[in-house]
């Protein structure tokens, strides 16, 4: 699975794939590193609104050492793991932004590198494929 690798190539504790509708509304949602209860607590998907929503706006990457200090962090569910730092890339389907691949928490509290981003970009891309096949 995709998340799993993006989770595993780049040390990160969490791994997410989030699939949007048109609407930018999330439809789709897979997790990596997250215990059943923790994935419980969340209740529903992120939506995008907080530092995520940047790149589902622009299309563009995002690297956060420290995510909790970006001023759009809010609105996190009260049982939401706490996260430091965020690397997320967008998911392009049919030449527009149709979700996003994101990793929080790299291993040993280094921050996440352009090579993890050129990872995640790689793994976003063949993501792309299979959610243009099965969702639009």
């Amino acid at each position: 699975m995709v998340v799993d690798l993006a989770q595993r190539l780049t040390a990160a504790r969490y791994g997410a794939l989030a699939v949007t509708d048109e609407h930018d509304r999330t439809v789709g949602f897979v997790t990596a590193g997250l215990s059943e209860q923790e994935l419980r607590g969340l209740r529903a998907p992120p939506q995008g609104h907080g530092p995520l929503g940047a790149l589902r706006a622009d299309g563009r990457p995002v690297r956060y050492d420290d995510v909790q200090q970006h001023a759009r962090a809010f609105g996190f569910p009260r049982r939401h793991p706490r996260m430091q730092a965020l690397l997320g890339v967008p998911i392009w389907a049919r030449g527009v932004v149709r979700g996003s691949l994101y990793v929080t928490d790299r291993a040993g509290g280094r921050p996440f590198s352009g090579g993890d981003e050129r990872v995640l970009l790689t793994l976003a891309g063949h993501a792309s494929k299979v959610i243009e096949i099965e969702w639009y």
